[in-house]
């Protein structure tokens, strides 16, 4: 937990264990830093010139000195070279921020008072430059350390940030942006959580239960159908998914009602997989332990829906999370399986590790018939095939309407969830035609670009509602080098859903 207040002092009278400063590169350090440095390190330049800081993006320099008599940790924190305009990215002021917090962790280090940088040197306003801060230092803070019975091996979380800003700072603004990226940075975190949390200890029916949880705490509508009822309902998807798990599949549903008279309706479905083992199609066992990640854009719809809840934009938005378990076992779908979706189009199973589009599937269905939305995205880690295109960076982006991928590839570059728009043309919709069935679960071999396939099936189930589907598979998971990350799960898709939800009208 970080506790985060805004203070009326200056840096060398902090009371903070340790002192921040952000240094843009090849530029002069700030009138506060060289005040300090005359009276307590009047060789600060020469030494950072002996250690090769020069404001460098993501390098970090602490120093011990003793400041008013108490023994302070000054860190030096590296936020890049400006551009000819002047201006360095927010993302690098993300990563920055992460990096001061991971080294207050790691010298256990409690306090910390921070001189901001001016909003303008990355082209924001005050109150996204608070918003950011909060997110980008919360998520920097986290640690799946739930297991360790070694109290030494969890990490430092009781943190508190103080933030001294400059005199030309709208106050008010920073705080109104801090008080937002607290709301965000809680559900980030808990979504993350949520995704490291070990099979065992997260079932479909958990999964459903957190959904309902989010719901009825922040006072939205909440519907949830089990696996006898989505049967019955000629959820073949879902029945085929989880016919080799003794887990009940689920359906959880959470409406968001703007007050807003003539709002249009969003529907974002996440495919919540809280183990796939490939079914009868089995994967290898190399890191089959990671694909509890396979719920991590169900979780991420669920963590928007509580952001949503608190925020309150001024669209209607609907989440529908599909929870299943993907097992082998004698009574579980096979190869050569022809079964029948709820919209009444039917598909051959040729892999059962295709599995998350099946699920899907049903759940836009679902999503098409009863809600009518304006607009539908549905978010998963569907492919491989993504994350070998893109890597750990970029979530894939697919959609034959553009004006909503536009919507989506703009709230990405303000949220810091990457996008990057994948060719839906045409030709690739043979990929997934069947001999035996309207559809096959796995695209035909010459076609390759697997990613683009999968979307083509999904594409089956939208009717004619303008639909984007998001891949996350690279960005959920180990995500190497960036420093908000742990080693384990991203809450990649909260950020970018909130943003896209709280600004749907002036996104263009």
């Amino acid at each position: 937990m970080i506790t985060f207040r805004f203070a009326e002092c200056s840096l060398p009278e902090s009371k903070a264990q340790s002192l921040a400063f952000f240094i843009a590169a090849d530029q002069p350090l700030s009138s506060t830093l060289d005040r300090l440095a005359q009276d307590h390190f009047p060789l600060l330049e020469s030494y950072l010139k002996q250690v090769d800081f020069a404001g460098q993006a993501g390098k970090i320099v602490p120093l011990s000195m003793s400041v008013n008599g108490q023994p302070k940790t000054i860190f030096c924190i590296g936020i890049g070279k400006p551009t000819a305009q002047g201006r360095i990215t927010i993302e690098q002021f993300r990563r920055s921020t992460a990096s001061l917090i991971r080294g207050m962790q790691s010298r256990k280090i409690g306090s910390c008072s921070v001189e901001l940088p001016s909003s303008q040197l990355f082209g924001v306003s005050d109150f996204d430059l608070g918003k950011q801060l909060v997110i980008s230092a919360c998520m920097g803070s986290y640690k799946f350390d739930d297991y360790f019975s070694d109290a030494k091996r969890k990490v430092f979380k009781e943190l508190t940030i103080e933030c001294c800003t400059g005199s030309d700072a709208d106050k008010a603004e920073l705080q109104k942006g801090v008080a937002q990226g607290s709301i965000i940075a809680q559900a980030v975190n808990k979504v993350r959580h949520w995704v490291d949390t070990p099979p065992n200890k997260l079932t479909p029916t958990i999964l459903a239960g957190f959904a309902k949880e989010v719901a009825q705490t922040y006072g939205m509508k909440y519907t949830e159908f089990g696996e006898q009822e989505l049967i019955k309902m000629g959820m073949g998807g879902l029945q085929a998914v989880s016919a080799g798990s003794e887990q009940d599949c689920k359906l959880a549903i959470i409406e968001y009602k703007t007050e807003k008279k003539g709002a249009p309706t969003v529907a974002y479905v996440g495919k919540g997989i809280t183990f796939d083992s490939g079914g009868l199609s089995l994967k290898p066992a190399l890191n089959m332990e990671a694909m509890k990640d396979d719920m991590a854009g169900a979780a991420a719809v669920i963590g928007t829906m509580q952001v949503i809840a608190q925020l309150k934009p001024d669209i209607n938005i609907i989440g529908i999370m599909p929870t299943s378990e993907n097992l082998p076992s004698g009574t579980a779908t096979k190869p050569g399986d022809i079964i029948q979706f709820y919209n009444g189009k039917t598909a051959e199973v040729k892999n059962t590790d295709a599995e998350g589009r099946l699920i899907l599937a049903d759940a836009m269905s679902y999503a098409v018939k009863h809600y009518k939305p304006d607009f539908m995205i549905d978010i998963a880690t569907l492919t491989g095939a993504c994350a070998y295109a893109l890597g750990p960076y970029f979530a894939g982006l697919m959609s034959q309407h553009d004006e909503l991928a536009k919507k989506i590839e703009h709230a990405s570059l303000i949220s810091g969830d990457r996008v990057w728009r994948l060719p839906m043309d045409n030709d690739f919709k043979a990929a997934v035609q069947s001999d035996v069935a309207d559809l096959c679960n796995s695209g035909k071999s010459q076609y390759r670009a697997g990613a683009i396939t999968a979307a083509f099936f999904l594409q089956a189930f939208a009717g004619e509602v303008p639909w984007a589907h998001l891949d996350i598979a690279g960005t959920a998971f180990s995500v190497p080098d960036i420093t908000y990350y742990d080693t384990g799960a991203t809450g990649y898709g909260v950020r970018l859903l909130v943003e896209l939800a709280m600004h749907w009208d002036t996104i263009k």
